[in-house]
């Protein structure tokens, strides 16, 4: 074998192709463009040929992002070449087949382009590449596969995180379907998810294949097509051979197909595939033979683990050379017209590539966070008025309304989470509700008690024990028009599959321009104070995983009729603005009665009714005040701190003469700074009292910092949890905020 030693593998592979159609000889008998590529094929002549051109189209684009890349006129450099069988499945799908895609998957989107009609695929590409605003998939911040005409949201996913979404879309179509609720797409559409061989071994990945085949198992329809495109190598890592067939070829409850061989032979196998996932309603695994041309991306270097024996070897299997050598061969083209065909293609894709460089980049902050946490007060408010129907309420709630409850037991913020939830469900009828042990059992609390029963199993359901498919579900139930509820059984929990909220749930809108929005809320139950239990899987007081997401919003209520009113505000913002909105409920506050006694009920609260008006929620920015006259001290908290700060407040007065006003805040994402700077400037100093981890696990930062640098005047200071687990038993209270400590920081602050 002769090597050729160039470094520019680009130029190499492109050299073979054109080698090869100079020296091709012409079949000697030609195929009508209607004539099956293969005897019992569907694959005619003609549609190989337009096959064939995406995929040129695909590989141009690479050449292009590469070309553009050495004078920085070009940020992207991930290349689809070697992958570009994957053409069959934008030519054999439906634009209404919901397609999250894997960053190799150009030939694709230019079949895809091709079925919708209208579309500019080569030169939307190249701006995405060359990060323009006028990018039509994201505006520019990043270089993704999208579009909203062709059903393809935004995907930044690399270690396959955008599977378990998928996998909740294919679940969401039907359970919409079961509730008799419209979708924006078909009724026997399929989810189509892509990704790559190495990202199959992620946890996210099995989670999702996993979930499926739960959920199939459950007699749950669940259409989606998984496609792994193996090129048997992640970046510089190997895997066994065959490791894909025999890791998810055998599984009960998914087909398995595996595409290989010739274009026509991909194409058939892809076409039952599809047929299978569509007709049956059920999982699909298909396997896409590729190989990976030119390194992972642009920056990677080949030699530093592959031999230059291996990489002509593999540039031989160039999909691209072999289709062209099948189209000859079999007389569906000849080699002059392929010519012509190579040579207009690359002549279009550099033109386009050179306008495609000078089109606008985004040139402000503003711009780049535009789409990234929407919130029109006035659409929110609208989204919470009318809808109220007295006999529905009183027929769904058993004859007797919460608001009209007097055993004190019923009055609790457990109580009134659930009738809150009640009532949401029964004005709402795209709002499901799901997670952990919340059906039948109603939850480990009892906060969703009853709301089974009430509101039928296909609303109200349990899930598999599993956080990221819970996620997962709610973000492909959001993106298909549902409003998901999903309950993340202990604060702790959420962080093991955190990066559902962060890297897909929160992002959608963001990348993709507001053109695709998964709304949520986000049930937690957490924090810490809960007597009997120990370890930070069920006393966790941290949540600056969550506070650091962009975009998404955190309330947490410290009483009950407070945890009803913010209840209603989160499904408005999440419902009218499609925000990913987390709702953490103080498991210590769910069954308080009392506040400064044993037995005085004073923490007990009366369930505000559902009026109809915007002024039954509470909102962004609206704190709770309590002792607003007093201007000696301000005390800024949250949710059990509220309890706490209150009974200090109480002893600072009657003991030292000290009157202190207490502010709840409520929000914690986005804290209410307004507010609270407000009330700060009216008294003479600034307690924050933390119930969360003292380092960056609560807003004690966030809200001094903001004091600190708007030169505010009075003396500032802060009460927090130490830097530690939660220990079992009397051991806790070493270690979390008290209402000892408030008072003592109180009184040296006011010295």
């Amino acid at each position: 074998m002769k090597i050729d030693t160039r470094t520019n593998r680009v130029e190499v592979t492109e050299g073979n192709l054109d080698t090869y159609l100079a020296e091709a000889t012409p079949a000697s008998v030609s195929l009508a463009p209607a004539d099956p590529l293969r005897p019992g094929s569907s694959l005619t002549a003609a549609k190989a040929v337009e096959l064939y051109e995406d995929q040129l189209a695909s590989r141009a684009l690479d050449v292009a992002a590469r070309e553009l890349k050495k004078d920085g006129r070009s940020f992207y450099t991930i290349s689809s070449a070697g992958h570009e069988q994957n053409v069959v499945l934008g030519a054999l799908l439906r634009t209404d087949d919901p397609c999250f895609l894997h960053y190799r998957s150009g030939a694709l989107m230019m079949a895809r382009a091709r079925l919708g009609g209208g579309e500019t695929p080569v030169f939307d590409t190249l701006l995405g590449l060359t990060a323009s605003s006028e990018d039509p998939a994201s505006g520019g911040r990043h270089k993704v596969w999208g579009s909203r005409r062709l059903w393809v949201p935004p995907q930044t996913s690399t270690i396959a995180s955008h599977i378990p979404k998928a996998v909740g879309a294919a679940f969401a179509l039907s359970r919409a379907r079961k509730l008799g609720l419209e979708v924006p797409v078909s009724s026997d559409a399929i989810m189509v998810c892509t990704f790559g061989d190495a990202s199959s071994s992620h946890a996210t990945a099995l989670t999702g294949v996993n979930a499926a085949r739960y959920s199939t198992r459950g007699g749950q329809p669940t259409p989606i097509l998984f496609v792994c495109e193996d090129n048997r190598i992640g970046v510089s890592v190997r895997k066994p051979s065959g490791w894909i067939r025999d890791r998810f070829g055998t599984m009960d409850d998914v087909a398995y197909f595996d595409a290989r061989g010739e274009l026509d032979e991909v194409w058939d196998t892809v076409e039952e595939a599809i047929k299978t996932c569509r007709g049956g309603r059920q999982p699909v695994f298909l396997r896409i033979d590729s190989v990976r041309l030119w390194g992972h991306a642009g920056s990677d270097l080949e030699l530093a683990y592959r031999s230059w024996e291996e990489i002509v070897e593999i540039e031989a299997e160039d999909p691209l050379l072999r289709n062209a050598r099948r189209l000859i061969e079999t007389g569906a083209t000849t080699p002059a017209a392929l010519q012509a065909l190579v040579a207009d293609t690359r002549a279009r894709v550099r033109a386009a590539a050179e306008e495609a460089s000078t089109r606008p980049k985004l040139s402000t902050a503003a711009q780049v966070m535009e789409p990234m946490a929407p919130y029109e007060e006035v659409e929110v408010r609208g989204a919470l008025e009318g809808g109220l129907d007295a006999d529905a309420r009183a027929e769904v709630f058993g004859g007797r309304l919460p608001e009209e409850a007097t055993s004190d037991g019923r009055r609790t913020m457990a109580a009134h989470i659930n009738s809150a939830l009640t009532d949401a469900m029964r004005t709402l009828p795209e709002v499901i509700l799901f997670g952990e042990d919340v059906g039948k059992k109603g939850g480990v609390y009892g906060v969703t008690a009853k709301l089974q029963e009430r509101f039928g199993m296909a609303r109200v359901f349990d899930t598999l024990l599993d956080e990221t498919t819970i996620l997962g579900v709610a973000g492909g139930s959001g993106l298909l028009g549902l409003l998901p509820v999903p309950e993340i059984q202990y604060l702790a929990y959420v962080h093991n599959a955190i990066d559902q909220l962060r890297g897909e749930a929160s992002s959608l809108g963001f990348f993709s321009e507001r053109q695709y929005e998964n709304p949520m809320v986000v049930r937690i139950p957490g924090l810490a104070y809960q007597k009997g239990f120990g370890g930070h899987f069920h006393n966790e007081n941290a949540i600056g995983s969550l506070r650091e997401i962009p975009g998404v919003m955190i309330a947490t209520p410290a009483r009950g009729d407070d945890a009803a009113r913010l209840l209603r505000g989160c499904l408005a913002v999440a419902r009218s603005q499609g925000r990913v909105v987390t709702f953490l409920e103080p498991i210590a506050l769910y069954h308080e009665r009392d506040l400064f006694e044993p037995g005085d009920g004073a923490w007990l609260s009366d369930y505000p009714a559902p009026t109809g008006a915007s002024e039954d929620a509470l909102l962004p920015g609206e704190v709770g005040v309590y002792s607003e006259d007093s201007t000696e001290l301000l005390i800024a908290t949250y949710a059990n701190g509220l309890r706490q700060s209150l009974r200090a407040a109480r002893r600072l007065e009657e003991e030292h003469g000290l009157k202190a006003r207490v502010l709840d805040l409520r929000w914690l994402a986005p804290l209410p700074l307004e507010a609270f700077e407000a009330h700060a400037r009216d008294c003479a100093g600034v307690l924050v009292a933390d119930e969360c981890r003292a380092t960056g696990a609560g807003v004690a930062d966030a809200l001094i910092a903001h004091l600190a640098e708007r030169q505010y005047p009075g003396r500032i200071g802060s009460v927090r949890s130490a830097d530690s687990f939660i220990p079992l038993g009397p051991a806790a209270d070493l270690v979390l905020l008290s209402e000892d400590q408030i008072v003592d920081a109180a009184l040296e602050l006011s010295r």
